[in-house]
């Protein structure tokens, strides 16, 4: 039941449900095979799914909207989703890798703070990297207007392959590392990123009401 000619029937049916995007049916299984009954087709994908279980696969095969198909095993599911992030990081901006740098290197700091070491408005791009879950809020200045401070989060390590914020390069080694990401996005053709590479826009709702009235911008005389 299982050979025709030179060829397994059961490879034949686990290459079809690999190779589709959608559900495959029976008669379209049986359309690309010769001879061989919907009764045995079925038996077949069952042993499939059998076997599929038993060796705990990285693939199931399932039955949906009439006919069957092959799925990411969910009991994986984790460790797709943590593939998944790695292989499509951001090539994120200038301005992004110049605030990121401030915050892994002077934290906790305040916007305020990243605004007087880069001279220009940082709101869009701090908004940018809070978005990206690549620096948080960690708690508020004990000064006027208890603006927020921002550190680095377990992502930022794990974006720039770092164990721990001990493993941080010097200061002058994170620039060469800018400069080595944006030739490798050029390269890539990579879309822009969404923050500017100068004036930032404002994104107040990011940061909260309080601190969108009682922050200093640029002078930073209260910090």
């Amino acid at each position: 039941m299982e050979t025709s000619g030179n060829y397994n029937i059961k490879g034949i049916i686990e290459t079809l449900l690999f190779i589709s995007e959608k559900p495959v049916t029976i008669d379209q299984i049986k359309i690309a095979l010769d001879n061989i009954s919907v009764r045995d087709i079925k038996d077949l994908i069952v042993e499939l799914q059998k076997e599929h279980q038993q060796r705990q696969s990285g693939m199931v095969i399932v039955e949906i909207a009439g006919g069957y198909q092959m799925l990411s095993n969910p009991q994986y599911a984790t460790a797709v989703r943590n593939f998944y992030k790695t292989r499509h990081k951001e090539k994120l901006s200038r301005p992004a890798l110049e605030t990121l740098a401030i915050v892994a290197y002077k934290q906790p700091v305040t916007r305020a703070d990243i605004e007087l070491i880069r001279g220009v408005n940082s709101d869009g791009v701090t908004a940018h990297l809070l978005d990206k879950e690549l620096i948080k809020i960690v708690g508020r200045k004990d000064i006027a207007g208890r603006p927020y401070m921002y550190g680095t989060t377990k992502e930022f390590l794990e974006y720039f392959g770092l164990k721990s914020l001990a493993d941080l390069p010097k200061m002058e080694d994170f620039a060469k590392l800018q400069d080595a990401m944006q030739e490798e996005s050029a390269e890539a053709g990579a879309e822009p990123p969404v923050e500017s590479s100068g004036e930032e826009s404002s994104s107040p709702e990011a940061e909260g009401p309080s601190e969108e009235i009682s922050e200093p911008s640029l002078q930073g005389n209260d910090e």
